[in-house]
């Protein structure tokens, strides 16, 4: 399953949920996230030390057992999003992305003309390294490949209609955190002002025919209160977070046993 496959999915009203990768170095982690039930994979190269290689990794173990992989390239990083696509990666998700222009580079970097300068750089992985005439190459390659932009400020917001409605840009991701943190309410994701953000970018997201997704809501409460509004694909949460939590649990169960 790869874009093509979640894009479908989504525009059928069905909400896809990721899990990130920030711990993790091996590939298992892919076929972890798939026997627990994930739709997609974040492989996040902004917040960790993970290289492009282990990055690429992931996502081609990922894409062969039908799991999108989505990688979060560290800043706009047009070079490292075209290699990453050629090494078996879904999708790029760029980070703070504040205006249009500033996305144009990724997307030329990543779609194959006329819409952009990506070059064939031989069989891919994503189409089973089926050796096609370029024509079909591209227009197959074109299909299985998805761009998203990070919005994660109140300049990004008051932009989102522009950023969602570039050429190539297939879906806007809300980076919650970092919004909450330059709109003066860090952490404090249940503010009026977050809910404002969502609508807006929700709004931008389907005046141009895209799907939203929402990140760094984890609590069932602000779930609850969240995925109604019409988020098609968000991310649960990373291995590290997941293992932190998992891990303190046991322990304080088991802590209290002895204790009793």
């Amino acid at each position: 399953m790869g874009r093509a496959r979640m894009r479908a999915r989504m525009a059928a009203g069905e909400t896809l949920f990721g899990l990130g990768v920030r711990l993790s170095r091996s590939a298992e982690i892919a076929a972890l996230a798939e026997a627990a039930g994930f739709d997609w994979l974040f492989v996040d190269m902004e917040h960790n030390a993970i290289s492009i290689e282990r990055a690429a990794e992931i996502a081609l173990v990922a894409g062969a057992l039908g799991l999108p992989a989505l990688v979060r390239v560290p800043g706009a990083d047009a070079l490292a999003a075209a290699r990453l696509l050629d090494g078996g990666a879904t999708g790029i998700v760029v980070p703070h992305v504040e205006t249009a222009e500033e996305i144009r580079p990724i997307v030329a970097a990543c779609r194959f003309p006329p819409a952009g300068r990506r070059s064939i750089g031989g069989p891919l992985p994503q189409l089973g390294y089926a050796p096609l005439p370029a024509a079909e190459h591209m227009r197959r390659a074109e299909e299985e490949t998805m761009i998203v932009a990070m919005i994660e400020s109140p300049e990004a917001v008051e932009n989102a209609h522009d950023i969602a409605r570039v050429e190539g840009v297939d879906a806007l991701l809300v980076g919650s955190n970092d919004l909450a943190l330059s709109l003066g309410v860090p952490g404090e994701l249940a503010h009026p002002a977050i809910e404002r953000a969502y609508r807006r970018i929700l709004e931008a997201a389907r005046e141009a025919g895209k799907p939203a997704g929402l990140g760094g809501v984890y609590t069932a409460e602000l779930l609850a209160r969240y995925l109604p509004l019409g988020f098609r694909f968000v991310l649960l949460g990373n291995d590290l977070s997941l293992l932190l939590a998992s891990a303190r649990d046991r322990l304080e169960k088991a802590r209290a046993i002895v204790a009793a």
